[in-house]
């Protein structure tokens, strides 16, 4: 739009203004809604093919093992040498039956100590629990099998019953991992049926003691 002319002082010229029309800005151009959708589409997708990735790639962590391991021969594991000091020479070394599953591994042991006349069996299990943890139950396995002095200083829980001078056993929790032992005194009879008595039988009162002794001895080997 031009002005009404004006004229300029110093040169007699007539001057005129051009003033230019401001036009209203132009309205943002709307974008196709289906372009919405598909970005939509996009971003969700990526969002839920990271979400599977992430959880494909999740792993939980295992339990802590504290060092102990797998053994191939528990027997020879197991020295046993506070019994041995008490009860006699050992002998006749049995492995027993054995589990190794992903969830669990379960080796044992079976031997004999002192004469014929004057013998005690000892059997050993050792459970390595690599997934579930034993504690919550332990304590009530343990009730269960008549297993009532509690022993201080052994792993987290241990128990030990006396079976009537006979023998007596014992069951350790450490973490991850359940060692038990049995002993018992044993008897033999006669062609025609009658029971033997040992010449000059132990006194087997207060044997938690060497099988303490034994038990540390083993669970320390095991972490080797």
């Amino acid at each position: 739009m031009i002005s009404e002319p004006e004229l300029d002082g110093g040169t007699g010229f007539e001057v005129y203004e051009v003033v230019a029309e401001e036009r209203p800005p132009r309205p943002p151009r709307a974008r196709p809604p289906w372009l919405w959708a598909l970005g939509g589409a996009v971003l969700a997708s990526a969002v839920w093919g990271g979400g599977l990735y992430a959880y494909g790639q999740r792993t939980e962590p295992g339990p802590d093992m504290r060092g102990y391991r797998q053994v191939e021969n528990l027997c020879g594991t197991a020295k046993l040498k506070a019994l041995a000091g008490i009860l006699g020479e050992r002998s006749e070394d049995g492995v027993g039956p054995e589990m190794d599953d992903p969830a669990v591994h379960r080796s044992s042991c079976s031997m004999t100590f002192g004469s014929p006349d004057n013998g005690y069996s000892l059997t050993v299990m050792y459970t390595l629990h690599k997934v579930t943890d034993p504690g919550p139950e332990f304590a009530a396995r343990a009730k269960y099998m008549d297993l009532t002095k509690a022993i201080d200083g052994i792993g987290e829980q241990a128990f030990f019953e006396d079976r009537d001078g006979d023998g007596g056993e014992f069951s350790v929790l450490d973490g991850q991992i359940e060692i038990s032992m049995s002993l018992y005194r044993q008897y033999t009879n006669t062609p025609e049926g009658s029971l033997i008595l040992p010449k000059a039988p132990i006194d087997l009162s207060g044997i938690e003691v060497p099988m303490s002794q034994d038990v540390l001895s083993l669970m320390a080997a095991l972490r080797k």
